[in-house]
């Protein structure tokens, strides 16, 4: 969850006394556990389940202890699937590192948040994730947007969300999953830029804002340039002047270029993401790419990945995905959307969970049941 504070409707155990969030004496017992290292308790079980107090902003949080996510109850708000059942499992404590002691989240990424003027840091957008039988130390570009779309919870789905999930909510989301996260010891939300709505009324104040954040991945004579990570929609990839260029939706009036090698991989690469795109008005194309600023001020791509959601920002990877969660949304269920992380396309895993009727039921893209493994 982008913040693992219980709901209103789960109570959480602290120092003997049962609170709800929100109610008079929640946040003093949250500050004092803190101060004292105490482990809350979530209630959403009988026995009750660990949690920890971590510190945010100017405020404190109470998370889920890693790994206990399915440990909680399907209807608590942290809950989550088992990570078996997604691309996470491979991946926790070797690329992804929680401190409960600290509250952050170590990322270790296999592609460069920097690159030296004397070299390009493009890596091959073709290829080829890693396979379950490989271990992986690292989180490619693809990975770490399905981590942070998994927290910021875009793949969790209940009937409530309906008509409710825009723009504005999936940013905001991602804003607060990316803080607390390190990659390459600075923070995430330092180098992520996920665009604003656009409104022209406010385009002078929204071009500000957009300009300060970008600060970092400005061009120095001789010296590395940073690089910073944008996840957006794409409205076309298309011939430029020079190249080609992503035209991004909420930033009209800056195109992303693209040089003919990278353009030639991620055609190469995202094929079957592209075909889903192209075949239906219904989906939605997310990128998350790697870029800096030319000195001319052109915010160049070096690295990019794409990946189909619905109407809904749920991510599909087939037409029989798409169907599957259509139907689901439609019939008013409850359910969460696995990810593949860095798993190959070969390696099958459950395409849902459905989280309102109990234990989880896990579904492949057929609707079909899956037996839990």
């Amino acid at each position: 969850m982008v913040i693992d504070a219980p709901s209103p409707s789960v109570a959480v155990e602290i120092a003997g006394r049962v609170f709800e969030a929100g109610t008079p004496g929640f946040a003093e017992a949250v500050a004092g556990a803190y101060a004292a290292r105490r482990r809350p308790r979530c209630q959403c079980r009988p026995a009750g389940i660990e949690m920890y107090v971590a510190r945010l902003n100017d405020g404190y949080i109470v998370k889920r202890m890693p790994q206990t996510g399915n440990q909680h109850a399907p209807d608590c708000p942290s809950f989550e699937l088992s990570p078996g059942l997604s691309g996470l499992a491979q991946l926790l404590g070797t690329a992804i590192v929680e401190n409960p002691a600290t509250g952050n989240t170590t990322l270790r990424l296999d592609f460069p948040l920097s690159k030296s003027p004397a070299r390009s840091a493009h890596q091959p957008a073709s290829s080829a994730p890693g396979s379950v039988s490989t271990p992986m130390d690292r989180l490619s570009l693809r990975g770490l947007l399905h981590y942070l779309w998994d927290q910021a919870e875009l793949t969790h789905w209940r009937p409530s969300f309906d008509g409710k999930r825009s723009w504005v909510t999936v940013r905001r989301h991602l804003l607060r999953a990316a803080e607390q996260k390190l990659a390459g010891g600075y923070p995430l939300s330092a180098r992520l830029y996920v665009p604003e709505v656009f409104a022209l009324d406010q385009l002078e104040p929204i071009n500000a804002r957009r300009r300060a954040s970008w600060t970092p991945a400005r061009q120095q004579p001789s010296r590395a340039q940073n690089l910073m990570l944008i996840i957006a929609e794409v409205k076309g990839i298309v011939p430029g002047r020079r190249g080609y260029k992503a035209v991004l939706k909420h930033v009209p009036d800056v195109a992303f270029a693209l040089d003919d090698p990278l353009y030639r991989r991620v055609g190469k690469r995202f094929g079957q993401e592209l075909d889903l795109w192209s075949a239906s008005e219904d989906i939605h194309m997310v990128m998350a790419a790697t870029f800096g600023l030319t000195a001319a001020g052109v915010p160049e791509i070096v690295n990019l990945c794409l990946m189909p959601v619905t109407r809904h920002w749920l991510p599909v990877e087939t037409v029989f995905e798409h169907q599957l969660v259509h139907r689901l949304v439609r019939e008013g269920r409850g359910f969460q959307k696995t990810l593949r992380y860095d798993l190959a396309r070969s390696e099958r895993i459950p395409c849902v969970a459905l989280t309102d009727r109990g234990e989880p039921v896990l579904l492949n893209a057929d609707g079909e049941t899956i037996a839990p493994t």
